[in-house]
């Protein structure tokens, strides 16, 4: 046997059956789909439909929250910053900023801003101008001799409007009239 002599299994491959082609085809008026109604007709599905049951999605309670004022921003760890200066793709003596690290090829697009995380290490004296930066991440550089400035300044923990006090229900004006 030869290459040029290998052919299929005779009756391994069949011909694609040509829907709607005629009575006498086996397989024409309606084409296999039945009679009547919403699914014999193309390009309509009933997904999720139930006979009428309430469907499992709405018998289910809703969860989470989308948030849609939120800030979406870069995080960056010290780690990843050393391996750009030591590539060369950062200068340690220029503040590191948003668009810096965005040129050097550490971050693609700048979004919301940076927030400096604290997983890994600094080698030499760095200067920040980040939006935002954990609390490790500001001990261990400013442990090299750096700083980190916080562009903006973070929300004030537990400030809040004192509460009005509450009104008795008593009516206005003492006692009610006999």
């Amino acid at each position: 046997m030869k290459l040029n002599q290998l052919r299929d299994n005779e009756g391994s491959r069949k011909n694609r059956m040509r829907v709607g082609r005629g009575i006498g085809s086996g397989k024409g008026k309606t084409g296999g789909r039945g009679v009547k109604g919403q699914k014999s007709r193309t390009g309509v599905s009933i997904k999720g439909f139930e006979g009428g049951q309430m469907p499992l999605y709405r018998r289910l309670p809703k969860r989470g929250f989308n948030n849609i004022f939120a800030v979406r921003k870069n995080e960056v760890n010290l780690g990843r910053i050393q391996t750009a200066i030591d590539k060369g793709d950062l200068k340690a003596d220029q503040p590191i900023t948003v668009e810096t690290l965005v040129k050097a090829g550490v971050l693609r697009r700048a979004h919301g801003g940076v927030r400096l995380l604290g997983k890994g290490e600094i080698k030499g004296k760095l200067n920040f101008e980040v939006d935002g930066a954990s609390k490790s991440a500001v001990a261990a550089v400013e442990k090299q001799g750096g700083s980190v400035k916080v562009l903006r300044a973070p929300k004030p923990d537990g400030e809040k409007k004192p509460k009005a006090e509450k009104k008795s229900g008593k009516p206005a004006g003492g006692e009610a009239s006999a």
